[in-house]
């Protein structure tokens, strides 16, 4: 999962574009019965921190000590808790890790030290690293490009190709000085980056098109050290002044992650598994803005250390924009944030909502009056009333016990068939990537369990046919008990209180990705409301 900068709140966009999608994903594959070590961080090092820092006047690890913790709280709040670890950039493991792919590309010729012209501003009388420089794109002509990248046309830059470039730090206008760097040597992948690429037909169109426009225009080698003193220091003696840049360290934080949980479950060699042995997936989830990273760079840094598996999904999200399409960004301050949506409305219902316009194909929108929407016309009109409703009456008609039934109508077995039928149908859209249809699978099911019991009408059977009342209810709770396992990916906290609910042993995950039953005679607990039902009229005045 992509590694945040810890350098402001997170919004929307970042939660619904990478990191929901990422615990969806592991929540799947370990109910479906896969080990997956989910790794992650805040990454600590790049220009957006360091340009925080000096707008504020504070260090950048004064800023990292700011929002790392905010975003601990962020992930624990909207229940993005299926981390194996979560770390940061800021570790001896980390810098090590760093260090050791640097000299082993260095070594094998990948790496080369060049003398190239850098932006540097006279005022302030530093270089300037990408992020310090804005000015028009010389692609698409949008006039606040940063210098790395134009968040208008999403083509990644060289701040010296920016027109009419400007210093952040001043605003004065940089001149060109010469500087040395390393250099990433990645003209020397073309041919073998552009053969894995063709290879990979599942990868979503908009991701490999992408990668393959790289090829197509060819590769340009790129500058992995800056004239920075906030970062991995570069191994070689001699350039104790620089620092290796963000792009190249970041990305190698997945596999400094994986040889920390390694080590700090006292096996210290387990992260082989998954970075050397073929058999292992490496599935990444990003933002459509670092697509080249992930599926050029990285690749690249890999294939020239030479034994580490390649990615295998890069599942890249577009953007989720809001007020008439203007770009959730936390580089200028707009968007939606996420620990102020969680003050107004549950997670599960946050979670639901963003879900339901995961940007996996095109652009969304954020719209509030729209996620309220979908918590009361959704959530709880499909599934919430039908598993209250249903322990209800269990509760009003058999003392909350679930009924023993005899042979199954054709219309009970039917339901239950379409149950299992789901657990192959969503799993197969859930392992996919594909998470908005994965939880469209779930909810066809729950229509269908509602029109059931429209059709059968318990609440009136009860008084004149008992037997036929108990096989309606109970058949409706075995596929409620099947839906709070098809949408606990999705919805992780309230299907686990219908667990407790149920009076069910043990937790959801230990039952995995299948069809199960209730036993006739348990006692059930409950009933609880699952979603509270949001006042518009009061959303319209807004929040206290």
């Amino acid at each position: 999962m992509g590694w945040p900068y810890a350098n402001y709140f997170l919004h929307v966009g970042q939660a619904a574009g990478a990191y929901i999608p990422a615990d969806i994903f592991v929540r799947y594959e370990r109910l479906a019965g896969n080990e997956v070590v989910m790794v992650s961080g805040s990454d600590c090092h790049g220009t957006p921190i360091t340009v925080t820092a000096e707008r504020e006047g504070i260090s950048p690890r004064d800023v990292v000590d700011r929002y790392h913790p905010k975003i601990l709280e962020t992930w624990e709040k909207l229940g993005i808790t299926s981390w194996s670890i979560y770390t940061t950039t800021l570790t001896e493991n980390h810098y090590a890790t760093t260090q050791e792919i640097f000299l082993r590309l260095l070594e094998r010729g990948y790496l080369e030290k060049r003398t190239a012209d850098q932006l540097y501003d006279p005022e302030a009388e530093r270089f300037l690293p990408d992020r310090y420089v804005e000015g028009t794109c010389p692609h698409c002509g949008y006039k606040e490009a940063r210098g790395d990248q134009c968040d208008n046309c999403g083509k990644t830059l060289d701040a010296v190709e920016l027109i009419e470039p400007r210093s952040r730090f001043t605003g004065a206008t940089p001149v060109l000085r010469s500087s040395e760097h390393y250099f990433l040597m990645l003209t020397k992948f073309q041919d073998q980056l552009g053969e894995w690429l063709a290879k990979q037909t599942h990868w979503r169109r908009n991701v490999l098109n992408f990668s393959l426009g790289w090829i197509t225009e060819g590769l340009q080698d790129r500058a992995i050290t800056r004239d920075i003193s906030w970062g991995v220091p570069v191994p070689v003696e001699g350039w104790d002044a620089k620092r290796i840049y963000v792009w190249f360290d970041a990305v190698i934080g997945y596999l400094s992650a994986t040889r920390e949980w390694a080590q700090n479950k006292g096996e210290p060699d387990d992260w082989k598994r998954f970075w050397l042995d073929p058999a292992a997936k490496q599935y990444y989830f990003i933002g459509k803005d670092n697509i080249p990273f992930h599926t050029i760079i990285w690749p690249a840094m890999l294939m020239g250390h030479g034994e580490y598996e390649l990615p295998y999904e890069v599942a890249a999200n577009q953007y989720v924009n809001f007020s008439a399409g203007q770009k959730q960004s936390k580089s200028k301050g707009t968007g939606t944030w996420v620990l102020e949506l969680l003050e107004r409305y549950s997670a599960d219902t946050v979670r639901f909502y963003l879900t339901q316009i995961m940007p996996e194909t095109a652009d969304s929108e954020f719209r509030e009056e729209e996620l309220i929407r979908a918590n009361n016309d959704i959530l709880i009109a499909t599934w919430g009333n039908l598993a209250n409703r249903v322990i209800s009456m269990i509760h009003r008609n058999f003392d909350g016990v679930v009924p023993a039934t005899g042979e199954l109508s054709p219309e009970s077995v039917a339901l239950i068939g379409d149950a299992r039928a789901t657990f192959a149908t969503a799993g197969a859209e859930f392992h996919a990537c594909h998470f908005r249809s994965g939880l469209q699978e779930s909810l066809k099911l729950a229509q269908l369990a509602n029109r059931y019991l429209d059709d059968r009408a318990p609440w009136k059977a009860v008084k004149t046919d008992r037997e036929h009342a108990a096989e309606t209810l109970a058949t409706a709770l075995n596929v409620i008990n099947a839906l709070k396992v098809l949408l606990h990916p999705v919805l992780p906290f309230s299907t686990a209180e219908l667990h407790e609910d149920m009076a069910l042993e043990g937790s959801i995950e230990d039952g995995g990705w299948a069809y199960a039953p209730v036993p006739g005679g348990t006692r059930l607990g409950g009933p609880r409301p699952l979603y509270v039902k949001i006042d518009t009229t009061a959303q319209a005045a807004g929040p206290a």
